[in-house]
């Protein structure tokens, strides 16, 4: 069996920390290089949507390639797969940082989202490992308050980096960022997953545990929910940058600042989710939160819609709105896991690529309808956030509190 560290013990605050610092890598390799965006575009001579290409590629690229670091995971124990996935995004991070041309810094991206999933899918099956039910919400939710790192002072650091040594010195800051999470693995990460549990290593057994993920309605429902929740964040990641700096006349730092603030409203949420889903049930959290958070999205579109086109009205509901999505997101992953900690790594990544390739869609239809106005912006988040009430409300108990334990 994996160990169990109490809650209250050092060695549980010191996995929080360093899981926590692992899943950042990815979000970090996003979140620094967005207020550079507009610089790429203009050093390399391209417009925004061959830029935003740059995005999609690595976001494609976490979705895929969790499809394989989580089974492996489960086959050879958590350390090996992640050891490589850190090594291939500090490859690729050193790569985009050299980038001569768009076309080569849009192939490094891929390159570099490849060896990030490791990052993604390998700490939450980790957590599996260690907890189920609320002490799993738990300590989800302390990953997502180390992972606070990434969207509250990636943002600014980025801009600073961009104005001082221009953007290519974002990548050379991502590359450092995979170094030091190859030094925690070594020397900070033990192993989760001992040799008597583990898969036989084979793609048949594999291909089963995703077969019988799939055939999962209540599992399915799930990522889902998350996944559209996740979908409405990268909407705004896409394009947040083009629309509070062009359209708003924000500047780098305080479009930094702006976002910065929407990125604490998701992680101070996210701090009550276990004590929520302690009290009422994880489900019924998912439901009310999804619930809150399309109202607020639909809300914000509508004012956009009727004319009120104001940058303090939409910070205000976006906050609002990504607080509740706070709740949404370790909820649903916790609830999804929960029941598949034999395959934890499998069905972990099934959710990640779910999320991610959800996520990428999302951008990749808001695209061609983007000009520079936050409309498009807006109605991808909103369409997001009703498909994700939707799907819970189609998923989740309502008559009784689900509490696994």
């Amino acid at each position: 069996m994996a160990p169990h560290p109490s809650t209250m013990s050092p060695s549980y605050w010191r996995t929080a920390l360093v899981l926590g610092l692992m899943s950042a890598i990815g979000p970090f390799a996003i979140d620094m290089y967005l207020p550079a965006l507009p610089a790429i575009g203009q050093s390399l001579g391209v417009s925004v949507g061959t830029v935003q290409a740059s995005l999609m590629a690595f976001l494609l690229a976490l979705g895929i390639a969790q499809m394989v670091y989580g089974p492996l995971s489960d086959m050879f124990g958590r350390r090996v797969p992640l050891s490589f996935g850190l090594l291939l995004f500090t490859a690729g991070s050193v790569g985009c940082a050299l980038a001569p041309d768009i076309q080569s810094l849009i192939a490094l991206r891929f390159v570099q989202g490849l060896g990030a999933a490791a990052s993604m899918v390998i700490p939450r099956a980790i957590v599996r490992d260690l907890h189920t039910g609320t002490e799993a919400a738990r300590l989800m939710s302390l990953l997502i308050l180390v992972v606070s790192v990434s969207p509250l002072l990636a943002p600014l650091t980025g801009s600073v980096l961009t104005d001082w040594a221009g953007w290519r010195s974002v990548f050379w800051a991502v590359t450092c960022a995979g170094a030091l999470g190859l030094l925690l693995m070594r020397t900070a990460l033990t192993e989760t997953h001992p040799v008597d549990e583990r898969v036989a290593s084979n793609v048949r057994r594999a291909i089963a545990g995703y077969a019988l993920l799939l055939r999962d309605r209540h599992f399915i429902g799930l990522i889902l929910i998350g996944g559209f929740g996740v979908a409405s964040f990268f909407a705004y990641l896409a394009n947040s940058s083009f629309v509070l700096i062009g359209h708003y006349g924000l500047s780098p730092r305080q479009y930094s600042l702006a976002f910065a603030i929407n990125a604490a409203s998701f992680i101070c949420a996210s701090q009550f989710t276990a004590r929520l889903g302690a009290r009422f049930g994880l489900a019924r959290t998912v439901r009310a939160a999804v619930a809150g958070y399309a109202l607020a999205m639909a809300l914000l579109l509508a004012l956009n819609l009727s004319g009120v086109d104001q940058l303090p009205i939409m910070l205000t509901l976006l906050f609002v709105g990504y607080g509740f999505l706070g709740l949404v997101v370790p909820a649903s992953a916790v609830l999804a896991l929960d029941a598949h900690g034999a395959i934890a790594g499998t069905a972990s990544a099934l959710m990640g690529t779910s999320h991610y390739l959800v996520g990428t869609l999302v951008v990749g239809l808001i695209g061609p309808f983007a000009d520079g106005t936050a409309r498009p912006m807006l109605a991808g988040i909103t369409a997001s956030a009703v498909a994700a009430f939707t799907i819970a409300w189609l998923t989740l108990p309502r008559r009784r509190a689900f509490r696994p334990d």
